[in-house]
């Protein structure tokens, strides 16, 4: 057996798929075989690569030589030139501009961008997410097995909550307290639940994590169950994620042959189960207890609380219930420590943010860098600037239930701390940049007009209350309102917060309170003047 010299990955997100990616790959290892390579050359799909303007990529390791979109015509061209020539394929290659996010950080000779650090993405993108020795290979299962064998469950919270570990769901509830919240309760059963149904619109961090690093989610998982006295577990992943179920299923059969999943983990008396249930395609079952409903079998609506899901959740048991972000953190936290993680981000919020960049800027795609970058640096380094070198206008975040950021703010700490003193909210992590050619108006109704789509109908505040303000932004952006209805639309922002039964209700009025704070000259423009400043909403002359 030789040594193996190069490594080949081949994209293998939805839209590589969709251009052909199987085709390249199947056509790469007959290539190979064919000059005699294969036992120098490694291939592997990996999941999304964070640049989606030359799919389908190749990169080859160790030069780090990215290629793209690659046919399966270009396929000879590539294995001759570069694997069996020892040269780069320059015709092949991908845009020669700098790259963003994922690629960037692969290259780790050439160094990383200004303040990226990768800890929830660490292995996304290097490892081959279908093979679990790929995984093991790079320190994977070790937080496992050194937490079962030295560590009691007690040590495991503790070390969590000195790391400061705050849920990267949108919530930003400290970790370590709510797992201590499930670990004092007494009761034979207890569960544990990875919340992967990202339905924010924009939000992709998550598909990401489970497609290139499936195993991570299953050993802090397990970690989790550990630390909380519990011996099942479900991930509940998003319906139309097929690929990350897919190879989510199969990271589950390959943990249970190498034992760490089943009965007695590492030798140990830790026993964990884990199971996949497949999301409806509701929005609303991103909420922790409308989650336990649907796993139940139940119509996905939020239940009443309390009681809450630490002392009565799935089938009337103590459940933990975290994102897949927040999961990804846990394995790396308990394998350096907690005071090595607080060595990244603030001292109030520790750690690292996956984000993704989307809107009206030169490159889009995900990053994951320290809390408390500024979004002025995001859209500097990370996202090239504005497209067209137009102005930066706002920022709207974590999908429809983040906040919409005014320029004022770009230069304020992205932080769980600082955004909420200013009065915003970081949300689970999109990031929308918009240009001055978008309307505030536009944009609120357009969000409005998903809250009240996706609103289960439970309680009448959320279900009247989105639909009366999408009635009134649109009365605004056809110029059919009275300053009144500002009013008006403030105090609904208010009612749905205090009023509606869970999350999204309490966050639909957040588009009508950053329009009418940060706003509110654009808006009342629609009225006063009968026109839409950025020249998007059909108004007519005003009336009044």
């Amino acid at each position: 057996m030789k040594t193996i010299r190069s490594m080949v990955l081949v994209s293998s997100d939805p839209i590589s798929l969709q251009r052909g990616a199987q085709g390249v790959f199947d056509r790469l290892q007959a290539e190979i075989k064919t000059y005699g390579l294969d036992e120098e050359v490694s291939l592997a799909m990996i999941g999304d690569v964070g640049r989606h303007d030359a799919l389908p990529l190749v990169i080859v390791y160790p030069e780090a030589a990215v290629y793209g979109p690659v046919t399966v015509e270009d396929v000879h061209t590539l294995v001759e030139e570069h694997l069996y020539k020892g040269r780069i394929a320059v015709d092949l290659q991908a845009s020669n501009r700098e790259l963003s996010g994922k690629i960037a950080w692969l290259n780790t000779r050439k160094g990383t961008l200004p303040a990226e650090q990768r800890i929830v993405l660490r292995r996304a993108g290097i490892i081959d997410p279908t093979n679990i020795e790929d995984y093991i290979l790079h320190d994977g299962y070790t937080a496992l097995g050194k937490a079962l064998t030295e560590s009691t469950p007690t040590q495991v919270i503790d070390e969590i909550k000195k790391s400061g570990l705050r849920g990267r769901g949108g919530a930003g509830f400290p970790t370590g307290t709510k797992w201590g919240f499930v670990a004092k309760e007494k009761s034979a059963k207890k569960y544990v639940i990875c919340n992967a149904d990202e339905s924010e619109p924009g939000t992709f961090k998550d598909r990401l994590i489970l497609e290139g690093d499936p195993h991570s989610i299953i050993e802090a998982l397990a970690l989790a169950a550990y630390a909380v006295g519990a011996d099942e577990g479900y991930i509940y992943i998003r319906g139309e994620y097929t690929l990350a179920q897919e190879r989510f299923k199969l990271a589950i059969l390959q943990a249970k042959e190498m034992g760490f999943l089943g009965q007695n983990i590492f030798g140990t008396a830790f026993n964990f189960d884990l199971h996949i249930h497949s999301g409806a395609g509701a929005y609303i079952c991103g909420e922790e207890t409308a989650l336990l409903e649907s796993i139940e079998g139940k119509r996905g609506q939020p239940r009443t609380r309390p009681p809450f899901p630490t002392t009565h959740g799935l089938f009337g048991k103590p459940t933990l219930v975290n994102n897949v972000e927040t999961l990804a953190n846990v394995p790396p936290i308990l394998l350096n420590g907690a005071t090595w993680y607080r060595s990244f981000g603030t001292l109030s919020s520790p750690g690292t943010k996956v984000y993704t960049i989307l809107g009206n800027v030169n490159v889009t795609g995900l990053i994951e860098v320290p809390m408390g970058i500024t979004l002025r640096e995001v859209i500097a380094i990370y996202a090239k600037g504005m497209k067209g070198g137009e102005n930066f206008k706002m920022a709207q975040t974590g999908g429809s239930s983040g906040s919409i950021i005014p320029a004022s703010l770009q230069d304020t700490p992205m932080d769980f701390d600082s955004f909420g003193k200013a009065g915003v909210a970081l949300g689970s992590g999109a990031l929308l940049i918009c240009n001055e050619d978008t309307c505030v108006v536009d944009l609120a109704k357009v969000l409005l007009n998903f809250f009240r789509t996706e609103s289960c109908g439970k309680c009448f505040p959320c279900r009247i209350g989105t639909q009366r303000a999408w009635e009134m932004l649109d009365a605004i952006a056809s110029g059919r309102a009275t300053l009144k209805t500002l009013d008006q639309l403030m105090e609904l922002s208010t009612n749905l917060y205090n009023l509606s039964y869970c999350g999204l209700g309490q966050t639909a009025g957040t588009p009508l309170k950053d329009i009418l704070t940060h706003f509110r000259a654009e808006v009342e423009a629609h009225i006063r003047l009968g026109v839409c400043p950025a020249g998007v909403c059909n108004t007519k002359e005003a009336v009044h």
